[in-house]
């Protein structure tokens, strides 16, 4: 397989980008919602420590993953029989994945600086309350807006893999491309 992608599938670094992100995105999913709910200060810095660190590696794979397909890469060709609307909304749908992404970050980040959170984790200090601080309300909203996102992400896939059985998963290499 090509590092870059080909008219019928997707490269090496895409998918592995992809997939990774897919898997980090997950974890931060579950330690986040966990965070949340904490009732400890130990449970609750047990969980920010990792998100903190998967939040950030998400956003440096989600930067290079733009100037990957901008500077380097260039997407496969369209699934043939796909109508133009279905195409437009997976268009939108791929776009605001990167923008709730890079939104998540900025408000985790803020919530951390705002909140004294980075100064309460080197230092041992409880992890202060962070329900009173505004970037940490909009992280929670954009994060399950994103999870939302997500769903129909996934729900399209699994369309296309399922019920159309046109080799979209395929090209993201998930089985052999229909021939």
């Amino acid at each position: 397989m090509s590092l870059k992608s080909t008219p019928d599938r997707y490269g090496t670094i895409a998918i592995v980008v992809h997939w990774v992100t897919a898997l980090l995105v997950l974890a931060l999913i579950v330690l986040g919602l966990n965070a949340a709910d904490a009732d400890t200060d130990a449970t609750k810095r047990a969980l920010l420590i990792p998100h903190i660190a998967l939040g950030l590696t998400v956003l440096a794979l989600t930067i290079f993953r733009i100037f990957w397909w901008v500077f380097a890469d260039r997407r496969p060709d369209e699934l043939a029989g796909i109508p133009p609307l279905q195409s437009r909304i997976a268009a939108t749908v791929h776009v605001l994945a990167y923008v709730f992404i890079i939104l998540l970050a900025s408000t985790g980040i803020a919530t951390n600086i705002i909140g004294g959170v980075i100064p309460a984790l080197a230092t041992g200090a409880p992890i202060p309350d962070l329900d009173d601080i505004a970037p940490r309300d909009i992280h929670g909203v954009l994060a399950r807006l994103f999870m939302a996102l997500l769903a129909i992400h996934i729900g399209a896939a699994l369309y296309h893999h399922f019920i159309r059985r046109d080799g979209l998963l395929s090209r993201m290499g998930i089985g052999k491309l229909p021939r």
